[in-house]
């Protein structure tokens, strides 16, 4: 009996884990469909034409499949100026914060001045500040006296040389995990200190620098305030998400939903590509700069 008791025990466990499961995998589908819910129709109305959008059909999928929508959606807002815009500000962004940060995390981890821990506290603490917009007058200042306030190597600027500390902390975390004794090594065949940072430390830094380099990526290029103030004299040096904001009001675009759909796809297009290939690494190297340390 007890035999028995015991089984019919673990049965009821096994059926209540089974459900238990079940609840959360609707939950999580259910999440899910929120979530991707907005980024499909979005495509699929992208492929539609404006009056089957502005009658607001209740029909996911469009009567017709179009391409037109993304030929003249390219055309009225010169998508191609503005695509290569975004290329070359978010690559030299992504590469000078990535040097930057790792700089600057390789100081506070091997380095030793006094008062090392306190102005790293200070700089850690920057990360619960949120001053919105209100540093945007003095950015815009200092990059006027400097004459880079209508092109977008003001932005690049701003965005290398500013506190960076979410990157810094992550790698300073992962190079404090290094052994000193590779330091000390190093040492002794004559290296410097930068030449230890440049020959041994920064090629151990791959994983992290990879999950770096996608966070950088995602906000240069989906940054849109900063862009768009130092561009609005200069619109020729706007990058893609400003001149998809811009189409709203150029011209024939401005009551054409079908081209607002097809540039907000050409826009986000870049970013599930580049997440879908290299979302594992992002996972793993946050984990690992997170809790190395």
């Amino acid at each position: 009996m007890d035999v028995a008791g015991s089984r019919r025990n673990t049965s009821r466990a096994k059926a209540g884990q089974s459900v238990l499961k079940l609840l959360l995998y609707a939950l999580l589908l259910l999440v899910a469909a929120f979530t991707l819910f907005p980024v499909l129709y979005a495509f699929l109305a992208s492929f539609k034409e404006n009056q089957e959008i502005m009658a607001g059909s209740a029909s996911l999928l469009p009567r017709a499949f179009t391409l037109d929508n993304y030929q003249e959606a390219w055309e009225v807002a010169n998508f191609k100026t503005y695509t290569w815009n975004s290329i070359y500000m978010t690559f030299v962004i992504v590469t000078g914060t990535i040097l930057t940060s790792s700089m600057g995390a390789y100081f506070f981890a091997r380095s030793s001045f006094p008062g090392k821990r306190l102005l790293f506290a200070v700089f850690v603490s920057t990360m619960f500040i949120s001053m919105g917009s209100i540093t945007m007058f003095p950015l815009l200042a200092i990059a006027k006296a400097l004459h880079i306030n209508t092109t977008l190597w003001g932005v690049i600027i701003i965005k290398i040389f500013g506190i960076n500390i979410l990157n810094m902390y992550l790698i300073r975390n992962f190079i404090v995990s290094i052994p000193m004794e590779i330091d000390e090594a190093a040492k002794l065949d004559g290296c410097s200190f930068g030449q230890i940072f440049f020959r041994i430390i920064f090629p151990l830094l791959k994983p992290v620098i990879a999950t770096v380099g996608l966070i950088v990526f995602r906000d240069a290029w989906n940054d849109y305030l900063l862009p768009m103030v130092f561009t609005i004299a200069n619109r020729s040096q706007a990058p893609l998400v400003v001149g998809v904001v811009a189409l709203k009001g150029a011209g024939q675009a401005a009551s054409s939903w079908n081209l607002m759909l097809a540039g907000t796809m050409i826009s986000i297009i870049p970013m599930l590509v580049v997440y879908t290939f290299l979302n594992r690494y992002f996972v793993a190297g946050v984990t690992t700069g997170a809790v190395k340390g």
